[in-house]
């Protein structure tokens, strides 16, 4: 089997992703902050270990304001369900996943927001395209980082420079950005960081990160046990207990925390590697005429590609069923992305690459497409 789908689920997994799941499993089978003995407490030291190294790989303000959720689709609704004002307006772009949609989408139904919806003037969303619709009344600007769909990396940091100064809330979507490129909370002007775990960040699935700053404060989504003040009816003031309702997933955060040392010491690597491949395989696939790119190539390691005879769909389950090429067709939950490339009818084929994909593996994607069209 050839794995390309690494934007929706990470394939490889390192050694100290693994072990660190692992022994949480066998060794650590506690419940983090719930308990006063020592497997408990030695749990929670585990996880406040994972937060000191989210918050210095992504220059945060606070560990405290570091917080577990289960994906990055919980850390996105817990970001925008707690930071919108009644009446407000929020702005957002056509690049969004339906994980920033359908919670904005709702809050406008309910007449809760004025909701903007910009569509970049090039290919990826600027400071130019969104700072003409931010006025008095802009509670938030809500952006990805990169695009799910072309690996298409926005200009999120100079729309956080933009909006450093004013009061409004900038909530950014990692979820292909972080472990891919270089996020800098402080010096990029992000309030509130997204990001999934078993992405870029190599962990299991299970485990979604929301970090933000000292001035931003966010009204817990989900009530429950916390550990702590018990009496209390409504949820801690403090941070994360605030935000963290139930029992987390020890080995998902514990083996998060690994891929964060796995990728502070390559980093470079993981980086270069998927350009490389990502910039092989456009190249690969730059003299079919049967094909449109729709990507460039990119350290987040996403190529998209339309078909001129095959939807989408149809191409990702021959490619599956017949050549074990497991990939991507579809609109990947970006159904403005679609719109806003005219790619809405038959989507688009996504491959997305791990820095340990091969040069091989790519040649035989490139032959299968071939024997797939000559075949019709």
């Amino acid at each position: 089997m050839i794995y390309f789908d690494n934007a929706a689920t990470g394939g490889f997994k390192p050694d100290k992703t693994t072990d660190a799941a692992v022994k949480a499993m066998k060794y650590l089978n506690a419940n983090a902050g719930r308990s006063g003995h020592r497997l408990s407490a030695e749990a929670s030291f585990a996880v406040y270990s994972v937060r000191k190294k989210l918050a210095a790989f992504f220059n945060a303000e606070s560990v405290e304001r570091v917080v577990f959720t289960d994906n990055c689709t919980a850390a996105l609704n817990t970001a925008i369900f707690g930071i919108y004002r009644e009446g407000a307006e929020i702005v957002t772009t056509v690049t969004e996943h339906n994980s920033v949609l359908r919670p904005l989408y709702k809050l406008a139904r309910e007449g809760k927001i004025s909701l903007t919806v910009v569509k970049p003037a090039g290919k990826a969303v600027t400071k130019d395209d969104v700072a003409p619709y931010i006025t008095e009344k802009t509670a938030a600007v809500v952006l990805n980082a990169v695009s799910n769909v072309t690996g298409r990396e926005n200009d999120f940091r100079s729309i956080g420079a933009f909006l450093k100064d004013k009061n409004v809330a900038f909530i950014v979507d990692g979820a292909q950005a972080a472990g891919h490129i270089p996020i800098d909370m402080r010096a990029d002007g992000i309030d509130v960081l997204c990001a999934a775990g078993h992405k870029g960040l190599l962990s299991l699935q299970g485990a979604g990160v929301l970090v933000f700053g000292r001035k931003t404060d966010i009204r817990p989504l989900l009530f429950g046990g916390t550990g702590t003040e018990t009496f209390n009816e409504d949820m801690p003031d403090d941070y994360p207990e605030r935000l963290e309702a139930g029992t987390l997933s020890l080995p998902a955060i514990l083996s998060l925390g690994g891929g964060i040392d796995y990728l502070s010491e390559n980093f470079p690597y993981v980086s270069e590697s998927l350009k490389s491949l990502s910039y092989y395989l456009c190249s690969a696939l730059a003299g079919k005429k049967y094909l449109k790119i729709y990507s460039e190539p990119n350290p987040c390691g996403i190529i998209s590609f339309s078909h001129a005879d095959v939807p989408s769909q149809e191409l990702a389950e021959t490619l599956s069923e017949k050549y074990d090429v497991c990939a991507r067709g579809g609109f990947h939950c970006a159904p403005l992305m679609h719109r806003f490339l005219g790619t809405e009818k038959s989507g688009l084929l996504r491959i997305s690459l791990s820095p340990k994909n091969t040069r091989r593996e790519i040649n035989f994607l490139a032959n299968a497409l071939e024997e797939i069209t000559h075949g019709i």
